[in-house]
This record gives structure tokens, C-alpha cells and sequence, in this order.
């Protein structure tokens, strides 16, 4: 039986809603970047990596290329944050219901402000795991960002 969360079911309408063309890949459970390339058949850049910080004590969403890190440094100096911690699995669990490897980059349906490296913006197409390990969206990175609306930069190691 398929999982469903409030968190895929949020997203599901919004690009329904608005109209947006996507592709749900259903698919055995994936954790990693690596694992959900394969599995899906894309390369690993066309991921979408999202990642669940505090900035000075407010949580964040950053999305990166799943081939790509954060590089720390220069995202708190790009942003001005003091403070920039990964949430622990348990709190990203009560803050958003699911479990690390099921975050999507939409962090504004999780009431997140949400961090984006430019660099994504080079795929044509991203892919991302939908609030659950066995489903991935495929869709344009261009209609992610109008829906989405994240703060772009230069922030990947």
C-alpha cells in the first residue's frame, strides 16, 4: 500500500490546481540522493535536494543539485545567519511529519522560507521525493520557482 502524507497531498493540488504539468514516479523506498537517481532513472544532478536548517534559530528549507553540499560558510555569510544547524531527525519530525530523505523543496507549503542554489536552475527538469520515500515528482525547475517562489543564491560546495 502506497503512503500518503498532507505534505504530497499539498502539492499534488497545488500544481493541479495551477495547472502545472508533473510526473509522479512511484517507486521501491530510496534515502539517499544516489539511491533515488537510480531508481528513477535520472541523474543525480536533477535532483532536488532539500535540507531542513536553523538560521539563528528559525527553521529554513535549503535546495541544492543532489550531486552538490551546502557550503555553510558561505550560505551564513551570503545571508548574514550567525547560527546554522541541521535539524535532528526527530525535529524534523514534529515540525513538518516526515522523516529525513522525504522533504521536497517545497518549503512553502510547510510554511518554510525556502533557500535555493542557482545552480539548479541549469536542469531543465528537476526530481524530488514528494513527502514519502516511495514517491518522486518530476517536473520544470522553471514552474518549481514560480510556485515556489525561493530565495536564489550561490551557496554550493
Amino acid at each position: 500500500m502506497q503512503e500518503t502524507s498532507p505534505v504530497f497531498e499539498k502539492i499534488k493540488n497545488l500544481l493541479e490546481e495551477k495547472g502545472v504539468s508533473y510526473q509522479l514516479l512511484e517507486h521501491r523506498p530510496v534515502f539517499t540522493s544516489e539511491e533515488a537517481a537510480k531508481v528513477r532513472g535520472t541523474g543525480l544532478k536533477q535532483g532536488a535536494k532539500a535540507i531542513i536548517f536553523f538560521a539563528d534559530k528559525k527553521p529554513i528549507l535549503i535546495v541544492v543539485n543532489g550531486d552538490k553540499h551546502i557550503d555553510v560558510k558561505k550560505f551564513k555569510q551570503e545571508y548574514n545567519i550567525k547560527d546554522l544547524r541541521l535539524l535532528k531527525s526527530e525535529e524534523i519530525k514534529q515540525l513538518t511529519g516526515l522523516e529525513i530523505g522525504a522533504i521536497p523543496p517545497f518549503g512553502n507549503i510547510m510554511n518554510l522560507p525556502t533557500y535555493m542554489d542557482a545552480e539548479v536552475m541549469k536542469n531543465e527538469k528537476i526530481v524530488f521525493n514528494a513527502g514519502s520515500h516511495t514517491r518522486s515528482v518530476k517536473m520544470r525547475s522553471l514552474d518549481f520557482v514560480n510556485l515556489c517562489k525561493p530565495i536564489i543564491g550561490n551557496f554550493r560546495e
